[in-house]
């Protein structure tokens, strides 16, 4: 889980960032995670109906491609490329406009930026490895199993970044002062259900990976 740790990592730093924040950077801080907060809310759909076709399909590959050379598209693992595929980042979210997000709110975007790139093309590689696996060469359909377990672990760790969005949001929340700062631009129970929407409970796949590389 390297690259959602090391995000998930650059969330805690972002979280406990500056001890000494001014009230211009304090107010800006706040600001930024009430946008962020809206563009989550508006990812709900998309984020909720890639959850639940990648739970559906999970099964099916967290121990590995099957050793057969067919049937291995079947109508959930092909639900779930369709859709991980359809993934849009919020405008707030495009890379241009991310780099200029301060405090906290920087870090939760590069938490949803990593989920989406690699929900997206994990679903994406494991479909291309499966079209390998039946229509290829015999050695094209063996290089691709053994690669697919880098892009079924990808989907596991993009869920599991997924999940840590909704526990950074509320602590970023309390640290920059909670209900009595942000007033009615982004209210307590706002928080709670997007703390409870971008859940490990809600967005983790289970069981973990068991597939390991080239096997």
């Amino acid at each position: 889980m390297g690259l959602v740790l090391g995000a998930v990592t650059f969330a805690l730093a972002g979280c406990g960032g500056a001890k000494h924040t001014s009230p211009a950077e304090l107010a800006l801080e706040r600001e930024d995670l009430v946008f962020v907060s809206r563009a989550l809310q508006g990812a709900e759909g998309q984020t909720e109906a890639e959850t639940a076709t990648s739970k559906a399909a999970w099964p099916l590959i967290v121990a590995g491609l099957p050793a057969r050379r067919n049937g291995l598209y079947p109508p959930q693992t092909q639900a779930a490329v369709e859709t991980a595929e359809r993934l849009d980042l919020p405008t707030l979210f495009s890379e241009q406009q991310a780099a200029a997000l301060t405090g906290p709110a920087s870090s939760l975007v590069g938490l949803y930026r990593a989920y989406a790139g690699l929900a997206s093309r994990g679903w994406q590689m494991v479909g291309a490895a499966i079209y390998q696996i039946e229509h290829g060469s015999a050695s094209a359909g063996r290089f691709a199993r053994a690669n697919s377990p880098l892009y079924i672990d990808g989907i596991y760790d993009g869920h599991f970044g997924l999940g840590q969005i909704g526990k950074q949001l509320r602590s970023a929340y309390q640290k920059l002062g909670g209900q009595e700062a942000f007033g009615v631009a982004l209210s307590q129970a706002e928080v709670d259900a997007l703390a409870t929407f971008y859940s490990p409970a809600r967005n983790r796949l289970e069981p973990h990976v068991t597939v390991k590389l080239g096997s």
